[in-house]
């Protein structure tokens, strides 16, 4: 039989964390939160220049407007897919100094060590940002081709 102050069982286990080790900890997630409002935000800015440019190429049938909207839209896309690349190295970073007794440094914010394990390119073309930067892509080819032929 066990009294209750010895706690048992998997949670009873784990090593606790020192108080520097949580404020790293929070540090870390306090980045990873601004780079996901980033992103957010990059996809708002997106979808509010791409409606303003299609809907002015449209109406104008103006074919230079829709060929170069076309421009802000891969360099949104490959901005956020950099922020993307950067939250996961830092949930990569996380991950490790999360760990009692963990190799990484206390209070470090170099996530590059796990530039090897995350790539920008994997990012960039993820599931979820080539469905909204690829829909906005395909309505960016249907004005294209509605002012090329119409």
């Amino acid at each position: 039989m066990t009294s209750e102050a010895e706690p048992t069982g998997i949670l009873g286990s784990r090593p606790t964390l020192s108080q520097d080790q949580v404020k790293h900890l929070e540090f870390i997630q306090a980045v990873i939160t601004r780079l996901g409002t980033n992103s957010f935000l990059v996809k708002g800015w997106c979808l509010t220049l791409a409606a303003g440019l299609l809907a002015f190429a449209a109406e104008g049938s103006r074919l230079s407007v829709a060929a170069t909207a076309f421009v802000p839209l891969v360099a949104f896309w490959f901005l956020d897919g950099y922020f993307l690349w950067q939250e996961r190295l830092f949930r990569k970073l996380y991950d490790q100094a999360r760990k009692p007794g963990a190799e990484v440094e206390l209070f470090s914010m170099n996530p590059y060590p796990y530039a090897g394990q995350v790539r920008w390119r994997q990012a960039t073309f993820s599931v979820s940002l080539s469905l909204f930067y690829g829909g906005i892509g395909v309505a960016h080819l249907a004005v294209l081709l509605a002012v090329v032929l119409g």
